[in-house]
């Protein structure tokens, strides 16, 4: 047994002195001054922070991308997450292979022997036919709950507005939760070729040729195919002021659609993408502007949106580099693969570790949020969302016991040497942080002690999720 005594528990409502009694997996007890007299291991949180480990719902590990992949995979995702406070995600299957089985079983041979922490997966459907349509309902029993649509990438993973829309029916008859990725595939076409034609072909035409008029009619229009289909709809990365807008439009006309935002969007602008190493801030869809970073802030304190992912997909800078991992030298091809012609930076940032420290920093820190909605925005409402409430997300008893001991006052300098994604750059390089984890628990075991690495491969498990999670 582990009783962690004289800290603050911090959950999505409360912020009260208690200590957590932990028994195997699980808590068991929560209360003030608890007078255990077992022989137990006792860990002093004076001074401290006691919330549940972070949950991300939105990660990509291991993902194959314009002759590439992914630099981080199951395990060293999973490692920089806890590092960071997060002890479960959810990361996207792609549909290559058919049946959907076989999307399923592949990704459970990647992530299964390498898992790190707990996590879990949403299915992308990017081709619809009559057979797909009868496999969806059959996720379920997978324990996969939530699917996404795009509408951008044509030709490669867009469904047209009908397929969104049948998806969305058949997803709201079982209980699922369809995810959204709001851009304008046509318009992007068009602006892609004209830009490449014309010689326009450094990093911050990534941004340019996907504009964000096209993200703002996408939201409304995805709203609206939901609200036709009597369908929940969730809003992934949410990056430009007016689809805060439309979020909130929809809700207030009742519709049960839901968004996220990720750190990038509330940090970082256009203006990245023009500096010299400008390609390490390739992601889709792209930062924007400062008024577009207020205004996401805004939707986060006014609960506009419900929550903050990552979007995490972390490629090399310069691939052809090796960085020492764990002792021996990586070097995966990355967004060197793009020089001279934007259009070919493989899209994605290293995140998965950083989000709750620079959320803390940011957020908290600089009165934006309080505790109690920093837990909500990481933890709670994605666990609630998703499926994984109470099991995940939350401290109470019969919860697991993913706990995360906070010191608000530790003092980081943060960056590539601190974080632990396995890749050569950080988007918060150089930033002073104040407020770190010191130490990191999975389902009652330490994985995260200070900067000690106490976890392995094939540690985590999956977590089957329920149908018909909250609509917040």
């Amino acid at each position: 047994m582990l009783l962690i005594h004289s800290g603050t528990l911090v959950t999505a409502s409360d912020m009260v002195p208690a200590d957590v009694l932990v028994d195997g997996e699980k808590i068991v007890q929560i209360g003030k001054d608890l007078d255990i007299t077992a022989d137990i291991e006792r860990v002093d949180a004076s001074g401290k922070l006691v919330m549940p480990g972070g949950v991300d719902v939105h990660t990509h590990f291991d993902l194959p991308m314009f002759g590439t992949v992914s630099s981080d995979d199951h395990y060293t995702g999973h490692k920089a997450a806890a590092f960071g406070g997060t002890t479960t995600a959810i990361d996207f299957i792609p549909q290559d292979e058919a049946p959907l089985r076989a999307n399923v079983d592949l990704w459970h041979a990647k992530a299964d022997p390498k898992a790190a922490i707990d996590f879990s997966f949403h299915m992308n459907i990017t081709h619809l036919d009559p057979h797909v349509e009868q496999e969806i309902p059959h996720l379920v029993e997978e324990g996969i709950t939530t699917l996404k649509v795009f509408t951008a990438y044509n030709g490669r993973l867009r469904l047209h507005d009908g397929d969104i829309f049948r998806v969305l029916r058949i997803a709201a008859e079982n209980g699922m939760l369809t995810m959204v990725h709001a851009e304008n595939g046509d318009v992007i076409d068009i602006l892609i070729a004209e830009a490449l034609a014309a010689g326009h072909t450094t990093p911050e035409w990534h941004a340019r040729t996907r504009p964000a008029w096209g993200a703002v009619e996408s939201v409304l229009r995805s709203a609206a195919l939901a609200a036709q289909a009597k369908a929940p709809l969730y809003i992934v990365h949410m990056n430009v002021a007016g689809e805060v807008d439309q979020l909130d439009y929809a809700r207030q006309a009742g519709l049960p659609v839901m968004g996220e935002t990720c750190p990038q969007y509330l940090f970082f602008t256009e203006d990245e993408l023009r500096r010299p190493d400008g390609a390490k801030w390739i992601c889709s869809p792209p930062m924007r502007t400062q008024a577009d970073n207020q205004r996401l802030w805004q939707g986060l304190e006014q609960g506009i949106l419900q929550v903050v992912a990552t979007d995490h997909c972390a490629f090399f800078y310069n691939g052809q580099q090796p960085i020492q991992y764990e002792g021996r030298p990586v070097a995966i091809p990355g967004k060197e693969l793009g020089k001279g012609d934007f259009s070919k930076i493989p899209n994605g940032l290293p995140a998965v570790g950083d989000r709750l420290p620079v959320m803390w920093t940011r957020g908290v820190g600089a009165g934006r949020l309080n505790p109690m909605q920093f837990v909500a925005l990481h933890s709670t409402n994605p666990a609630r969302i998703f499926g994984l409430y109470p099991q995940k997300g939350t401290l109470m008893p019969g919860s697991d016991a993913d706990i995360v001991i906070w010191d608000p006052q530790r003092e980081v300098q943060y960056g590539v040497a601190y974080a632990q994604h396995r890749t050569d750059y950080n988007l918060f390089e150089g930033w002073q942080l104040k407020g770190f984890p010191e130490k990191v628990y999975l389902r009652g075991r330490l994985l995260v002690d200070g900067r000690e690495w106490m976890g392995s491969p094939g540690t985590g498990r999956y977590l089957k999720r329920r149908p018909f999670g909250d609509v917040l």
